[in-house]
């Protein structure tokens, strides 16, 4: 009897001990902040004793959204979840082995080739894009990523390009950023000897993940031989549902060096005084641009954490900012983009407070532990 009742009692500590388990999420910043954070699908499942078919709740008893993202592989490789938290807070999730609510796509990147093989992409607040192999020598023909300025809550890119007609403002937002000849809203090319050179457009892509709140996919690249020096990349890009930034991961390989110089550039418009700043250790570059066509105005800006980064302004059109990839070494930086008309930023002082919010969150991220 005295046995049996000490096993009831093991099972009972047991079961108490599972219903205990939580996700004890902080915040470690002075600021509120809405943003995903990722546990390893693997570490989740065996501490949560579930599979793909989930639900995760909050002390106050809201379900919060959840995304498994894959990572082009055949199983989830983490749990995205979508936290809301207020400065410095610290909150306790519970995770149930029922499934939960279907929320609707926030994010969306899809391949383009009705439109000279673009690549578009985007979330609940911004949108861009890449242009492909289809668009190389002709008249129309630009170099860097663009910004399509959105005013909507709404997935619009497949609307916009079945319409034809997304340069005039219909009540969503217009594509009236102009990136021509230089490295439009923070991409990248390489720089030898001190002189740009402009990469080909991206030949061919991987969709990765495809949302519900974030979208991941890759670019890869043709590999050139750049005065002597045969160098293959690729670029790996993500955009989470919220975010005015998307993170971006270079993957290079040279040759004939192991370091290759490379420029991330913000195109320049035509003024006497812009608006731009400049960050700490020129890590981040933030720029209001002017009125452009009496359709308001955009913010964009680069942040690039943990890397020596030389700012260079002597060219009339384009900021950039120098740095170095190592070859196999991922070289990860976040470009971002606002428009004035969409409520949400409406100036120069915003962007920057934005921008430097942004850099907080990537440096002291959220901590995240399963008890």
């Amino acid at each position: 009897m005295k046995a049996l009742f000490g096993i009831l009692f093991l099972l009972a500590c047991s079961i108490s001990s599972f219903a205990q388990k939580q996700i004890i999420v902080q915040n470690p910043s002075a600021h509120a902040r809405k943003e995903l954070i990722a546990i390893p699908f693997e570490k989740f499942k065996t501490s949560f004793s579930v599979d793909t078919v989930f639900s995760i709740w909050d002390e106050q008893g809201n379900e919060l959204p959840h995304q498994l993202e894959k990572l082009g592989q055949s199983s989830p490789q983490n749990v995205l979840i979508l936290v809301d938290l207020k400065a410095k807070e610290k909150v306790k999730l519970s995770v149930s082995g029922t499934s939960g609510k279907v929320y609707p796509a926030r994010t969306y990147a899809r391949y383009v080739p009705e439109r000279y093989d673009d690549f578009a992409w985007e979330n609940d607040v911004v949108a861009f894009r890449m242009y492909g192999k289809a668009l190389e020598g002709r008249p129309d023909d630009a170099q860097g990523m663009d910004y399509w300025a959105k005013r909507t809550d709404k997935l619009i890119i497949d609307a916009w390009y079945k319409s034809g007609d997304y340069h005039k403002d219909h009540g969503e937002g217009l594509d009236y950023y102009s990136v021509g000849q230089t490295l439009g809203m923070g991409d990248m090319a390489f720089y030898p000897e001190g002189k740009i050179h402009y990469s080909k457009h991206y030949r061919s892509f991987k969709l990765l993940d495809n949302g519900p709140l974030r979208s991941t996919f890759l670019l890869i690249y043709e590999p050139e031989n750049i005065q002597g020096q045969q160098i293959r990349f690729q670029k790996q890009i993500s955009l989470d549902a919220g975010s005015h930034f998307n993170r971006i991961e270079l993957s290079m390989h040279n040759a004939s060096t192991a370091n290759t110089p490379f420029v991330i550039g913000l195109a320049k418009r035509k003024e006497k005084e812009p608006l731009f700043l400049l960050g700490k250790g020129n890590r981040s570059l933030s720029y209001w641009e002017p009125e452009i066509n009496k359709s308001g105005r955009t913010g964009v800006a680069i942040i690039i954490p943990d890397q020596k980064v030389e700012f260079i302004n002597d060219r009339p059109e384009q900021f950039l900012l120098l740095s170095k990839a190592k070859n196999n070494r991922p070289f990860v930086y976040y470009n971002g983009a606002t428009w004035n008309r969409a409520g949400k930023i409406t100036d120069e002082k915003a962007w920057a407070k934005a921008v430097e919010s942004e850099k907080e969150k990537i440096e002291k991220p959220i901590k995240v532990t399963v008890k």
